[in-house]
């Protein structure tokens, strides 16, 4: 496939039939799902081997739903800037820059901890620092996607790129489990930095194109309003953020699994891995089906269906005392996350037209950040307060309430097609 000129994004000039492994015959495209593979595995594997640590040395749910604060603060307020810089410097090298910071906090994070000189304050303002570059990081990578392949197979990409996330945040976290259990924190910080290291080598071998070239605006306060506004416009898409991010504030239980895995169900550290990746096995094996049908037409209605059962399984979740049945549970969220993934992120980005990608994915980073963090933050307070039990369940019913609201305000997104 030739280059387009001026920085355009690729046209349909790639044959069709199944669009996903069509993708993949891009060389610009494989290399970069293959260097976020490495970086979001060396993500997860930090943030899940974080999370043991702070229950570790602290043994509280409040910690650990800190956690998730510290790493909300920075999207908050560094996002929609990182949506500026995305739509006005090459996209690639911010990717690349951005990545620096996780590997020199993970590379003191495995110094300090294996010279046992480890504290929570060190730990949270390291987990601050990677969330500020994650802010940047990831407006570029979303805005970058739709411009390696062309429109007719980019639903197709949206899929495999969503896969290959799946599996990165299975290997992470099961990459921590395995490797505390068998040495120790700090080593699970060292592969953390191995990992990050050859995401920034693998990006290289992309073709990145200056954003510049492209006729984007340059940083100013009218270019953050002018993402901000287009969200606005765009009920469609502003209802799929707004489901996303109240369905996940309420009903995500990650921050709580290392209670789950420890206090109730007993597992340990080789448990808590396996708990932690089900998620992501049942959005791996979501993504596979995916792979193999032609994109979804009816999007609306799927995400409505898909966020339905996430908060469905979120509740059995919840009230589960078997291992197996937990996992299981967790497997069905994932699954119905996936479905949501890939569908709100396709409606997004065909939705939103090249100069505007990276404020937009800036905005979804917020709702993103809001309900992933924020989500921590909900469920470790009120399990300070209450039990774990209570606010996974409590979660799961005010997820399924959150649907019934945007559902009815939002009749577009019901109707929404591809």
């Amino acid at each position: 496939m030739s280059t387009p000129p001026d920085g355009a994004e690729p046209q349909d000039d790639v044959p069709r039939g199944n669009v996903a492994l069509t993708s993949l015959r891009i060389p610009d495209f494989s290399f970069f799902i293959v260097s976020r593979f490495c970086s979001i595995t060396g993500e997860t594997l930090l943030s899940a081997a974080v999370a043991w640590q702070v229950f570790e040395l602290s043994g509280s749910a409040f910690q650990l739903g800190l956690i998730g604060l510290v790493r909300f603060l920075p999207h908050l307020a560094f996002s929609l800037v990182g949506g500026v810089v995305a739509d006005s410097y090459d996209r690639k090298r911010v990717i690349m820059l951005a990545r620096v910071v996780p590997f020199v906090c993970g590379a003191a994070l495995a110094w300090t901890t294996g010279e046992e000189m480890a504290t929570l304050p060190l730990i949270y303002g390291l987990v601050f620092a990677t969330a500020v570059a994650s802010a940047f990081q990831m407006p570029a990578s979303s805005a970058l996607l739709p411009t390696l392949v062309p429109r007719s197979v980019f639903p197709g990409a949206v899929t495999v790129s969503s896969t290959v996330i799946s599996l990165a945040r299975v290997t992470g976290p099961a990459f921590a489990g395995l490797v505390i259990a068998a040495q120790n924190i700090a080593t699970a910080y060292l592969v953390q930095v191995a990992l990050i290291a050859t995401s920034i080598a693998t990006l290289t071998f992309v073709r990145g194109r200056s954003a510049t070239q492209t006729g984007r605006s340059g940083m100013s306060l009218a270019a953050v309003r002018e993402g901000i506004a287009f969200v606005r416009r765009k009920r469609v898409v502003l209802g799929a953020m707004t489901l996303d991010m109240f369905a996940v504030i309420f009903g995500g239980a990650t921050a709580l699994l290392p209670i789950y895995a420890n206090d109730i169900l007993q597992v340990g550290p080789r448990g808590y891995g396996l708990l932690t990746s089900s998620l992501e096995i049942g959005a791996v094996l979501t993504s596979a089906v995916l792979i193999a049908l032609p994109p979804i037409q009816r999007m609306g209605r799927a995400l409505i269906i898909a966020v339905a059962v996430y908060g469905l399984a979120t509740i059995a979740f919840g009230v589960s005392r078997s291992f197996p049945l937990s996992v299981l549970a967790y497997i069905v969220v994932g699954m119905a996350d996936q479905v949501s993934v890939v569908t709100r992120q396709t409606l997004i980005q065909l939705s939103t037209p090249d100069e505007l990608r990276g404020r937009v994915s800036s905005v979804n980073m917020v709702f993103i950040g809001a309900s992933n963090h924020l989500g921590a933050v909900e469920a470790g307070f009120v399990a300070a307060l209450t039990s774990a039990t209570f606010a996974v369940v409590s979660g799961g019913i005010a997820c399924l309430s959150v649907l019934g609201v945007v559902a009815a305000k939002i009749p577009e997104l019901r109707r929404h097609r591809y």
